[in-house]
């Protein structure tokens, strides 16, 4: 004995209006004659807007099921439709390519970025600015540096790496100290919902030291 699954039924394209529905317009594509095939097309029509009512609240309500219809058929249902019938690379639209980055970044931890950065500061021509401009890269180098390594990182070696990146254009003095950043963050349990760290004030254990008191001259 055979029995009919529903893991075993081709897949229904449109869920929302059942296993009859699909039946009936896969019967209506199977017609020969096209004024049956109009004829019952109305019906499923009217029917689909029954089993759907919260589409009755859509513009162009009509124009909509009719949408569906076409969908539910894969587009093989010939009816003459009072709306344009719609194509299928229409409904299913193909998603554009993203362009993914294809260049190659030299030191990762300090990110693509940097290189961008640099290479603005090598366009300035003002000596003040750049000098400013390099001093500040360096900084965030060593900023990135440390997020990526917790380790202890010496100024010589992020003026070292800027040399190379900028091909020797960009150079601090050996004198100059980097800035240095120290990341603490408070326990999770201290957080709230604004960001802000709530404080024990020791309230809680004074509340407890003077019950006891009390207990004891009871």
């Amino acid at each position: 004995m055979d029995f009919d699954y529903n893991s075993t039924r081709p897949k229904l394209i449109l869920a929302e209006y059942g296993r009859n529905v699909q039946n009936m317009v896969d019967y209506i594509c199977t017609l020969p004659s096209k004024e049956e095939r109009n004829r019952l097309a109305q019906v499923v029509i009217e029917m689909m807007g029954f089993l759907n009512p919260h589409l009755r609240d859509v513009a162009d309500f009509k124009h909509k099921l009719w949408d569906h219809l076409y969908i539910i058929s894969d587009f093989k249902i010939d009816v003459d439709s009072p709306y344009p019938v719609p194509e299928r690379d229409a409904i299913h639209p193909k998603p554009e390519l993203l362009q993914y980055p294809q260049h190659r970044i030299r030191y990762k931890h300090y990110g693509f970025t940097i290189e961008r950065m640099i290479e603005k500061c090598r366009q300035i021509t003002d000596p003040d600015k750049r000098q400013h401009m390099t001093l500040a890269i360096a900084n965030f180098m060593k900023m990135a540096y440390v997020t990526w390594n917790k380790d202890t990182v010496e100024d010589e070696e992020i003026l070292d790496d800027l040399r190379e990146m900028s091909n020797g254009e960009l150079n601090v003095s050996r004198d100059v100290s980097l800035t240095k950043l120290d990341f603490k963050t408070p326990p999770p349990g201290n957080r709230t919902k604004g960001g802000n760290v709530q404080q024990n004030n020791g309230n809680g254990k004074n509340k407890k030291s003077q019950k006891k008191q009390k207990n004891k001259r009871h």
